[in-house]
């Protein structure tokens, strides 16, 4: 277990060292969320890097990872816990062969033991409350607005004091707070009581000269020439009113495939090619193609010329 960032530098510092390329609003959010004990939660459009701050956290400061990604209908079975109820029935045949005559006392016996926590099937939730060598893990509840909102309710006990109530069993409490980070897409509005029991945080897209500095440490084998083409374009392409304009990871993925391609430069046919690492709906990649793409070429390489020549 490494031990917590003491300073907002330290904590820009060891995101660097997860190769995540912060701006510091964000490591001074991660840490006041670790110095304070409270949940962290990120809102930004897809592929901005929210999920990636909790997978790194547990990789700098040498925690488990607990990941609990929603979806519509998640209930509390499939995130909290459940009941093993096959070995329950194997426990209660077992103590009818070998009970004899016994009377009530033994059945409540076995009626407690088969609502014991040896029974409970651990779901990530009630997963994440476990003690740990290693420190308390990181558990990310990833892209909550997918979840439906009766769900939000049931998360309010664990946010604000980290526990869980089993009506078989009682309160489970963490001997050590868990490191929470949520995420949302924003598809639809979560309910302001999750907020307030968190450090919120907004992830936006990052500026050129950030989003270049991410190149450099996720995609290092594009050549630097193509790099600034690639996020100058991205950026461009941000600034139109697409469907879904392209995020970092997409800016990622793309200049790996044009290296992959042996590509050193930006060319409308290049593009065309390629445009399905970038962009993931139909007319949006309608609307790039062709024409369009070769303009936006144009464009950042005179500004690239200009900046040059400056």
């Amino acid at each position: 277990m490494n031990a917590l960032p003491a300073s907002v530098d330290e904590t820009l510092s060891r995101l660097e060292e997860g190769d995540y390329v912060a701006e510091r609003s964000l490591a001074t959010a991660v840490f006041l969320t670790l110095r304070m004990g409270r949940p962290l939660f990120l809102e930004g459009e897809a592929g901005v890097g929210k999920t990636e701050v909790a997978r790194v956290l547990a990789r700098v400061l040498g925690r488990r990872l607990v990941r609990l990604q929603c979806y519509e209908g998640l209930d509390v079975a499939s995130a909290v816990y459940e009941w093993n109820y096959p070995r329950q029935m194997i426990r209660i045949r077992l103590a009818e062969l070998g009970r004899g005559g016994g009377g009530p006392s033994s059945a409540e016996s076995v009626e407690e033991d088969i609502y014991s926590r040896r029974f409970l099937i651990e779901r990530p939730l009630l997963d994440a409350l476990n003690p740990d060598d290693a420190g308390a893990p990181v558990l990310l509840i990833d892209e909550l607005d997918r979840a439906d909102e009766p769900f939000e309710a049931y998360l309010l006990e664990l946010l604000a004091d980290f526990q869980i109530t089993i009506p078989e069993i009682g309160t489970i409490a963490a001997s050590e707070p868990p490191v929470v980070v949520i995420t949302s897409n924003r598809t639809r509005e979560i309910h302001d009581a999750v907020k307030r029991r968190c450090y919120y945080h907004w992830v936006d897209y990052p500026e050129a000269a950030r989003e270049l500095e991410i190149l450099r440490v996720r995609a290092p084998g594009t050549p630097e020439a193509l790099s600034r083409e690639v996020v100058a374009f991205v950026q461009g392409l941000r600034e139109l009113d697409l469907f879904k304009s392209p995020g970092v990871a997409e800016t990622i993925d793309w200049a790996q495939a044009l290296t992959q391609l042996d590509v050193l430069a930006l060319s409308p046919d290049v593009v065309n090619d390629t445009l399905g690492s970038l962009l993931k709906y139909q007319d949006d990649i309608a609307r790039i193609r062709g024409s369009e793409a070769a303009n936006i070429i144009e464009q950042i390489r005179r500004e690239l010329r200009v900046a040059g020549a400056a």
